[in-house]
C-alpha cells in the first residue's frame, strides 16, 4: 500500500456535481469561434474567461479554483466520459458508480476499494459519507459504509443510552420484519448494518468535538458536507474515503443556466478553496487527493436558456500531490464530430482516471475494481 512517508494512511475525497455539469461553459475554449456559434445565448464572452493558456479557461466564478490551479495542485482532466453513452442521469451516475457500462452493476467501485482497504471488517469507518442515502459508488455487499446527515445529530436509536440497550431495540426491530422478509443471509445482513451503524454513530461523536479551525465555510450544502469531510478526516478515525454530492440533480441546467451555473461554481470554489485551507491550517494536505465530476456534460448547442444532456465533460484531481496542468484532449467542436448530432466525443475513459488514483495513490490494483486494465494518466507524483 502506498504510503506518503508519514504514519497517515492516504485518504481519497470525492466531490460528486449532481446533474451533469455543462464542461462547455466549465472549461471554455474561448479561442474557438465555434464554440460562440454553438452557445448563441450561454456564450462567456472572452474577456470574462479566466485563462488557463491561450485556448481554454475557467467560468468567471471559479476565481479560487485557479488560485489552486495556479499552485500546481490541479489536474483539470479534459473530454471525460465512457463508449456508448447515456443521456440519463440514472444510469450514467451509475455507469460511474460501478464502472459497468454494459451491464447493471450491483457493486460501486469505491465500495470495492474500501473492501480491500479493509477485508475484515475492523473499520466501520473506512467509509463516510456525507449525504442522503448512499451514493452507489460506497456501496457493496457486506461492506459497511457510514452516511451521514448531520455530523452533531448522526445516528441510529440515539435517543436511547447505552449499546447494550439499543442493541436491544434492534434486534426487536430485526424481529418485527422476519414474518415478511424471512431469516437467514437476509436477517443478518439487516443485523450486522445495524450494528455498524451503531458503532460508527458512537465513534463519529467524536469528530465534531476535537475540531477547530479559524476556516468558515459556507452556509449550503456543498459546504456544509466538506466541512463535515474535514471534521471527520482530523479526527484520524482511520476513514480512507470520503464522499459528498451537491443537492440532486443542482448540475441540471436546462433552463436558467447563466445565473444558475454561476451561482453553483462560485459555491464550489469558495468550499473547495476553504476546504484547502482547512487542510493547510491543520497540516493534512500530504495525505488527501480530491477527485471531482459529474455524471456527463451538456450538448454543444444552448437551447435558448440552458443546455441538454449530452456526454463528454471534465472532471478534476487535486492535493499536494498532484501535477497541475491540463490533461487528456479537449474534444473537437467541428461539426462532424460532434456525436449524435450535437454531443462531444469523450477523449477519456473515466476508468482511467479511477485506475491512475487507485495505483498511484493508494497502490492498489485496479483491475479487478474498474474492470479491467486502463491507461493510467501522469497527473500524480
Amino acid at each position: 500500500m502506498a504510503s506518503n512517508g508519514n504514519e497517515r494512511e492516504r485518504v481519497i475525497v470525492v466531490l460528486s456535481l449532481s446533474g451533469g455539469n455543462d464542461g462547455l461553459n466549465t472549461l471554455i475554449p474561448y479561442n474557438n469561434p465555434t464554440y460562440y456559434d454553438y452557445r448563441n445565448t450561454l456564450g462567456i464572452s472572452e474577456d470574462q474567461v479566466i485563462r488557463i493558456n491561450d485556448e481554454v479557461g475557467f467560468h468567471p466564478s471559479m476565481t479560487e479554483l485557479k488560485g489552486i490551479y495556479d499552485q500546481g495542485n490541479m489536474a483539470v482532466i479534459q473530454g471525460v466520459g465512457y463508449p456508448n453513452p447515456s443521456r440519463s442521469h440514472f444510469r450514467s451516475m451509475d455507469i460511474w458508480h460501478t464502472c459497468e457500462p454494459d451491464t447493471i452493476g450491483s457493486e460501486g467501485w469505491l465500495g470495492r476499494t474500501i473492501r480491500d482497504l479493509d477485508p475484515n471488517h475492523e473499520n466501520v469507518l473506512t467509509g463516510v459519507n456525507f449525504g442522503r442515502g448512499l451514493p452507489r459508488a460506497l456501496a457493496a455487499p457486506g461492506v459497511p459504509v457510514a452516511s451521514v446527515g448531520n455530523l452533531a445529530t448522526y445516528g441510529l436509536l440515539t435517543g436511547i443510552p447505552g449499546e447494550e440497550e439499543r442493541s436491544q431495540a434492534l434486534d426487536i426491530f430485526s424481529r418485527m420484519y422476519s414474518p415478511a422478509i424471512g431469516s437467514g443471509p437476509i436477517m443478518d445482513y439487516i443485523w450486522e448494518t445495524g450494528r455498524s451503524a451503531l458503532k460508527g454513530a458512537d465513534i463519529l461523536k467524536v469528530a465534531p468535538e476535537m475540531y477547530s479551525s479559524s476556516v468558515e465555510y459556507g452556509n449550503y450544502p456543498i459546504a456544509q458536507g466538506m466541512r463535515g469531510i474535514a471534521q471527520v478526516h482530523f479526527a484520524d478515525l482511520g476513514t480512507r474515503i470520503l464522499y459528498t454530492t451537491s443537492p440532486y440533480n443542482s448540475f441540471d441546467t436546462h433552463a436558467n443556466q447563466a445565473g444558475d451555473h454561476a451561482r453553483l461554481w462560485r459555491q464550489v470554489s469558495e468550499t473547495v478553496s476553504d476546504f484547502y485551507e482547512d487542510l493547510k491550517e491543520h497540516h493534512r494536505g500530504d495525505e488527501v487527493l480530491l477527485f471531482m465530476f459529474s455524471e456527463f456534460g451538456r450538448r454543444a448547442r444552448d437551447n435558448g436558456g440552458g443546455t441538454d444532456h449530452g456526454t463528454g465533460g471534465v472532471c478534476w484531481v487535486m492535493g499536494d500531490h498532484v501535477k497541475g496542468g491540463l490533461y487528456g484532449q479537449y474534444p473537437s467542436l467541428k461539426e462532424g464530430d460532434l456525436e449524435d448530432g450535437g454531443d462531444l466525443l469523450h477523449t477519456v475513459d473515466f476508468r482511467s482516471v479511477y485506475a491512475t488514483m487507485l495505483e498511484k495513490w493508494l497502490g492498489m490494483d485496479s483491475k479487478p475494481i474498474v474492470g479491467g486494465t486502463f491507461e493510467q494518466l501522469d497527473f500524480l507524483n
